[in-house]
């Protein structure tokens, strides 16, 4: 039985590691691919769906902050440039299944993609195709961790849906310790007063002030973005 969706509009943040293999770098189809088959499912059930897509797979920003050769905006500019790297990417791996999509950038490059206006991203979404969002928040210092916040906020999302490589918030690192606690539910000051590092604390506090709920899962297991959006019982959900 096809499940229902509960979440109407949702911006799912993916990290640039979800286009590897663990580990490595760049590209992999066979990743990219997986991602695909995880959006799939829920755009076809009817849920507006946006992405925001980071560039940890290309480059960071704040590998490059002792880097006395590259200037820390510089090498945040370079971060955003590589989140549309794998935006298009992305594209077409979701156009190749007849899933219509539209790559916003903060930074315009008018020759690949579009600019992000507000209006234009939820005429977009309205129209039922997916939108990703790129460039972060087009200014060097912010994480794309804060771009997810700001374009949730921005696009009227129902949650914030964050794609990490563990099952919710944990009060470790679970692959460095076994004993980890997860945390089901967490408020927003539970996560700014202990640091959990889920996301940066610019992002937690945006979501906070309007009160945007956080739903932090990963998608290596299948199916999890649509038991996500059913409203299932998947994750560490944060919110008041």
């Amino acid at each position: 039985m096809a499940r229902r969706p509960r979440i109407k509009r949702a911006l799912v943040k993916l990290s640039g590691e979800s286009f590897c293999t663990p580990g490595q770098r760049g590209i992999v189809a066979a990743s990219t691919a997986t991602v695909v088959d995880e959006i799939q499912p829920v755009v076809e059930s009817g849920v507006q769906l946006a992405l925001v897509v980071g560039g940890g797979n290309m480059v960071r920003g704040r590998d490059f902050a002792a880097n006395p050769h590259i200037h820390r905006a510089t090498a945040d500019y370079m971060g955003m440039l590589a989140t549309v790297i794998n935006a298009l990417a992305l594209q077409d791996a979701l156009e190749s299944r007849g899933l219509p999509t539209r790559v916003l950038s903060a930074i315009t490059m008018t020759s690949v993609c579009e600019p992000f206006i507000r209006r234009r991203a939820i005429r977009h979404l309205e129209k039922g195709r997916i939108v990703i969002l790129a460039a972060g928040t087009g200014s060097p210092f912010f994480t794309t961790d804060t771009c997810a916040a700001l374009r949730a906020n921005e696009i009227s999302a129902d949650a914030l849906l964050k794609a990490t490589k563990v099952d919710g918030v944990f009060d470790a690192d679970p692959a460095e310790n076994p004993d980890a606690e997860r945390f089901d539910r967490l408020s927003y000051q539970d996560v700014l007063t202990r640091q959990l590092g889920v996301m940066d604390l610019t992002a937690i506090s945006m979501c906070m002030e309007s009160k945007m709920p956080i739903i932090v899962f990963t998608l290596a297991s299948a199916g999890n973005l649509a038991g996500v959006v059913a409203g299932e019982d998947i994750g560490t959900i944060i919110t008041e």
